[in-house]
């Protein structure tokens, strides 16, 4: 394997929200690692996830012997494994809400989930929300300016500089490019749009459109 010796287990760049997350931070702070691509919804796709991963699920990063499976616990386990990298923000206050509500990112928003799947390159903006929806979008809406507000300094993302909690909300700003285009019907003073913009504005984000229009065309 390249590098550091990792590899990481993605799923279809186009759909695949949490395979996003880890490879956006690995890709953004210069960590190494060879992608192992797995087409999703194919017969044998569960079969090739498990040559690799014991949880049958993408993401997983393999580490000589190690398979860490799980976004959030990737992350974390290269934030150990590389303690220079800034991928958690320095300051302890930043840091404890960065990865607040990078766990509520993790655990919650379940409505938005179910009815706003990513699809990277769809724009189908919902013409009735409904209601459970509506309350997670105005919560990440909130949530957004608060951070931006708090810690946001004069840097475009949530705490300033990228950090792990950008990409946990990474695909969000997909979902909402595609089904909540128009933030200000949620709230928006125009914080969370113009975050939007910020994050598809990374190189990195341009690189994993990319890899998606390729795979949808090999």
């Amino acid at each position: 394997m390249a590098g550091a010796g990792y590899g990481l287990l993605i799923g279809n760049k186009a759909w695949s929200s949490w395979s996003l997350r880890p490879w956006l931070v690995m890709r953004r702070f210069g960590v190494p690692f060879e992608e192992i691509n797995i087409r999703l919804r194919q017969p044998d796709s569960r079969a090739q996830i498990l040559a690799h991963s014991p949880a049958g699920m993408v993401p997983a990063l393999v580490a000589g012997d190690l398979v860490v499976w799980d976004s959030l616990a990737i992350i974390e386990f290269i934030q150990d494994r590389h303690p220079d990298l800034a991928i958690w923000p320095k300051d302890p206050a930043a840091r404890a809400i960065a990865r607040s509500i990078s766990a509520e990112m993790h655990s919650g928003f379940h409505p938005l989930r179910e009815t706003c799947s990513m699809n990277l390159f769809a724009r189908t903006p919902l013409t009735e929300v409904p209601d459970k929806v509506d309350a997670n979008i105005r919560r990440i809406v909130s949530l957004w300016r608060d951070c931006k507000g708090k810690f946001g300094g004069k840097g475009p993302f949530l705490f300033s500089d990228f950090s792990a909690a950008d990409a946990m909300y990474a695909p969000v700003a997909s979902r909402f490019r595609t089904y909540a285009p128009d933030l200000a019907r949620f709230g928006d003073d125009g914080t969370a749009q113009a975050y939007v913009e910020s994050i598809f504005d990374t190189p990195e984000m341009a690189e994993w459109a990319e890899g998606a229009k390729q795979e949808s065309t090999a």
